[in-house]
């Protein structure tokens, strides 16, 4: 059976950063790419809050410039995903998605989070075309337009609010008859001028010919009745949760209720030694490149120190 020094599951930036410092401290990080090769960048398509591109990038070339850094530095680079991890004893065991086993001395998971859809065809279709599930990264893109908002929890008004100060309208669109947020976030999306919010609403579709240009929209106006029509929109915004993808994971390791890694104190380390996290799969706040680059270096340091206090 292979036993690899630093294995490294995941593509995004905190996974390719890890493999940097990784390979750099001459670790011979392996790296798994995971079922989405670059991660939820790949999705995008300009990213403009990246430091180092005055100009922005496109989200695959951003995440092909981390790639070949990474190889650069003699990082093993492989496609595949892990499908099974026995993390009960060190060496870690753990399956790849063609049943081979390997070893990991240390592991870095960097599998990031998933976003939650409705689950409709033309989310599809119009993915990067108006359909997005971060304001923060997209926002910029429908400055003076008109966007909705999907979701009454506290993320979804934080994204409509976000959106406010750069849209000329809001929608919020929320099936309940109230938001789920806390008071201070449903006051102030109440009391910003350019937030509507349309209650006991579903968007049921998108329409466009080049890029979103409205969403088919229905009322529920009592238990049966229901009022269908279109509103014009730019682009919707989907702020429904994250999953983040840590399932093979479930019960070898400390998370929170939503199923996010839990990293111990100022470090990347999880509840067992010689397993880091690092990225969106511990990060249920700020969901940015910047961020999982960060913790992904701090991942592969605390790795570092740890087998050098080993050997």
């Amino acid at each position: 059976m292979e036993t690899i020094n630093c294995l490294i599951l995941g593509s995004g930036p905190a996974g390719y950063t890890a493999a940097i410092y990784a390979a750099r401290a001459n670790m011979k990080p392996v790296l798994y790419a995971g079922l989405q090769q670059g991660g939820q960048l790949t999705t995008t398509t300009t990213v403009e809050n990246f430091p180092g591109y005055p100009e922005g990038v496109d989200g695959n070339q951003m995440m092909a410039d981390l790639r070949d850094q990474a190889a650069r530095f003699g990082t093993d680079l492989r496609d595949g995903a892990i499908v099974q991890a026995d993390l009960s004893k060190r060496p870690f065991v753990l399956t790849t998605d063609d049943s081979t086993q390997i070893e990991a001395m240390t592991l870095i998971i960097a599998t990031g989070a998933t976003a939650k859809y409705l689950g409709l065809d033309d989310e599809k279709k119009y993915h990067g075309q108006g359909v997005s599930a971060c304001a923060t990264c997209d926002g910029f893109f429908y400055r003076k337009k008109t966007v909705a908002v999907v979701g009454g929890g506290d993320t979804a008004c934080e994204e409509a609010l976000y959106l406010a100060g750069l849209c000329k309208k809001v929608y919020m669109v929320v099936r309940k008859p109230y938001l789920r947020a806390s008071n201070v976030m449903q006051n102030r999306v109440m009391e910003n001028e350019k937030i509507e919010i349309l209650f006991e609403h579903n968007i049921t579709g998108l329409f466009g010919e080049n890029g979103v240009e409205g969403a088919h929209v229905v009322k529920r106006k009592g238990e049966a009745d229901e009022e269908n029509y279109d509103i014009s929109i730019d682009g919707m915004f989907l702020a429904i949760g994250h999953k983040p993808n840590t399932d093979i994971f479930r019960g070898q390791l400390d998370m929170d209720e939503q199923g996010y890694i839990i990293t111990k104190g100022d470090t990347q380390q999880t509840s067992v030694e010689g397993v880091f996290a690092a990225g969106d799969v511990c990060d249920p706040i700020y969901r940015q490149a910047v961020v999982a680059a960060g913790t992904g270096c701090k991942a592969a340091l605390d790795a570092e120190k740890l087998l050098n206090l080993e050997n």
